[in-house]
Formats: C-alpha cells, structure tokens, sequence
C-alpha cells in the first residue's frame, strides 16, 4: 500500500492529548449519556473473567464518568437490547447498531472448517429448539457447560450455542454473574438490524472508521488491532473510512487520525482514575509505551514468584499521564493497596485520588497500603490516603 502524504504533522503532546479526548479522559464527561454513551463513544468495551475491585466492563465506564452505579452499568448495557456481545477486540460488549457491520466475521465463522470442539449430530438443532420455546437460557440450563470440572471440557449443548452465538443465530443478552444467557437473534436484535445484506468492505470500512475515531489518532497496527482486523484488511478500506493520513512526532509508522478530532485542540479537564488493564485507552501495549513512554504488562497469568507489578496491577492516571499503578484487592470493606509503583513523589497525590475514589465507589469505608516501590513514599501515601477517607 502506497502510504499518502500527510495532511497535518502532529507533536508527541498533541497525539497523546487527541487520544485522551477521543478515548474520554479529556474534558467534561458526558454524563447525560452515561454508560451507554461510553459504550457508542468507544465503539467496544472489554470483557474479561477477572474481578478484582469490579470487572473490567464496569471499570472502563467508571473510568471515564466517576462512581456510577454497578448495577446501573449492567443495565445499561443490557436492558431494552442496547448491546450484544460478539469477538471485537476480544470478546466485548458491543453497540447493537453494530449488529450489521459484523456480518464479514459471522460469514467467516460459518465458513470455518476447523473447530476446536466436535460438534455431535443433532445437537445444535436441539439447542436452537430449546432456545425457541424457552429461552433465554444459559448453558447450564440448556443441559451443563462442561463434561468435567476442566475449563476447556465443553459439553455438547455448550459447543452448539457457542457456535450458534459465533454464527450469529444465537446472542448473549445478558451476563448472570459470569454466565452468558442466550437467546435467538431474531428475538433479541432488532428488525431492522437483524440481516447480514452488508458485505465484507462495507463492514470493514465501518469498523476501520469507528476504530479510528475512538482512537483520535493511531497507526494501521493500531487501528487494526481495534476490532482484530488483518492489516490487509486495513489496507483496503482505509482510503474510504474517512481518515485522514497524518505523521506523529516520534512515531516510526504512518499514522491516520479523525479529522474531527483535528478541528479543535484537545483541551479540559483531566480525569484522575485506575484503569483496567484491558481498558482500550491502554490496552494495545506498543501503543501505550509509543504514546505515555509507559511499559504495562497483566501479570495475572505470570507465576506469582515472578511478578513485578502485582495480579492485577491497574495503571493511574493522572493529568494525561500514567504515573503510577496499583495491584488492588478488597478485605471486607477494606481496600488493600497491595502494591504500588510511583513515578515519584509528585504521584502521591494523583494515586491517593485515585484509590480513594475507587475505595468508595465499591463501597470501602477504609484502604491499607501495604507495599511501595520507594518505601519512603508509603507513609506519605497511606497518610493521604487516610485524609481523603477521613
């Protein structure tokens, strides 16, 4: 692909400064919307089985709008069929208008020779059937999950409604608890969305577009990794997605950006916050480091013995800049800092806002700090900490 001359040159700050506004760090939040607004704003939102203080798809809105509620978040994304869950990013929570624009993967799921699961003859019939006269339902209901306690062990009824939910014959309506309840599309997606009719380059034009817009700025690896696309599949459509070419200070590749988001200066004010670390303001992390200089890696995997970070070190945020993380944990109503990483001692205050925000939001009347890279910063920290709960 022949790479455009650039329409704009952009600073590092400037870059930096677009992509926290186009990701809603940078300016008023946009409460009246609220949480389904955030959703269509960032076009997908990351779920993820880990549950720390909250799980990841309640931790971006909160991020951005502050101490919303829980169950508020959940039934925004869930009640009157505002969203659907499908493979984005990874598996995410996804604006229902997008319905259509999936119809390139759907197409390419049925399509799949290979499974990673044997399907048993007339199973998927079965499930479809039962979903028909009594759904929703979740998969436990629909007949058990697994043939044994490994996580991977599907049973039948579970291989088949997943791949009905890959085909786009079945959707996920809503999570109870960590459990995924299904019903059939033509129950659950609008009429009117309900059809794959768009093809392949017109799906991809979409998404590239939105990717873009929720990024403010990014290269093709970056606007690729959006919605998982190929780079090949970038290359294609990016001409009509409505991107305009730009270069970025610092930046070895092309870069392509909203031209909306090169109207204005980004300016207002900075939201202090944890963030998950599959929040999408962080989490392809060749962006993070190529944008805040700021290495973060999920440890949650890596042997404890191993760790450097902490299980679930969640990186602050702080003026437009990541000045720190902490790996959090709850004991009753409690909030353990277990570990903390400060980029010195002008973070002490932005990372003591930040846990004292998020102490009350999952209803902490007190937090203890146990661990800090630089051990003179703990008492000063646990001190700050202490005034704002106080």
């Amino acid at each position: 692909m022949t790479t455009p001359r650039p329409l704009a040159d952009l600073s590092a700050d400037e870059a930096r400064r677009i992509a926290l506004r186009a990701q809603g760090f940078l300016g008023a939040p946009d409460r009246r919307s609220g949480v389904r607004g955030v959703l269509r704003h960032l076009g997908a939102i990351q779920l993820d089985t880990i549950s720390v203080l909250a799980r990841s798809h309640e931790l971006v809105p909160y991020a951005r709008l502050g101490a919303v509620g829980r169950r508020a978040v959940e039934d925004a994304y869930w009640q009157d069929t505002h969203s659907f869950e499908y493979w984005s990013h990874a598996a995410c929570i996804l604006p229902i208008e997008e319905w259509p624009h999936f119809a390139f993967r759907r197409r390419s799921y049925r399509n799949r020779p290979h499974w990673n699961h044997d399907l048993p003859v007339g199973v998927y019939d079965q499930v479809i059937k039962q979903l028909r006269s009594e759904g929703p339902l979740t998969a436990t209901e629909l007949g058990g999950a697994k043939k044994t306690n490994d996580w991977w062990d599907w049973s039948g009824s579970k291989v088949a409604v997943e791949r009905a939910l890959m085909y786009g014959e079945v959707v996920c309506v809503e999570r109870r608890g960590w459990k995924r309840l299904y019903d059939l599309a033509e129950r659950a997606v609008p009429g009117d969305l309900l059809h794959d009719e768009l093809d392949d380059t017109e799906c991809l034009r979409r998404l590239v577009g939105l990717a873009g817009r929720s990024l403010g700025v990014g290269t093709r690896a970056d606007i690729a990794d959006y919605h998982r696309l190929k780079g090949e599949q970038v290359d294609a459509v990016i001409a009509e997605s409505g991107l305009v070419p730009v270069s970025v200070e610092g930046w070895a590749k092309p870069a392509w950006a909203d031209p909306a988001a090169l109207q204005t200066p980004p300016r207002g004010r900075h939201r202090t916050t944890l963030l998950s670390p599959f929040d999408s303001l962080i989490w392809e992390r060749a962006r993070t480091e190529r944008i805040f200089g700021f290495t973060h890696r999920l440890e949650a995997y890596v042997p404890k013995q191993k760790r450097v970070h902490g299980y679930f070190a969640m990186p602050v945020l702080a003026g437009g800049r990541l000045v720190g993380r902490v790996d959090p944990a709850r004991e009753g109503r409690t909030l353990v800092a277990k570990q903390v990483t400060l980029d010195g001692p002008k973070a002490v205050p932005a990372v003591a806002q930040a846990l004292a925000e998020a102490a009350t939001w999952v209803d902490c009347t007190d937090a203890r700090v146990e661990r800090v890279d630089a051990p003179e910063l703990r008492e000063p920290l646990a001190q700050e900490l202490a005034r704002l709960l106080g």
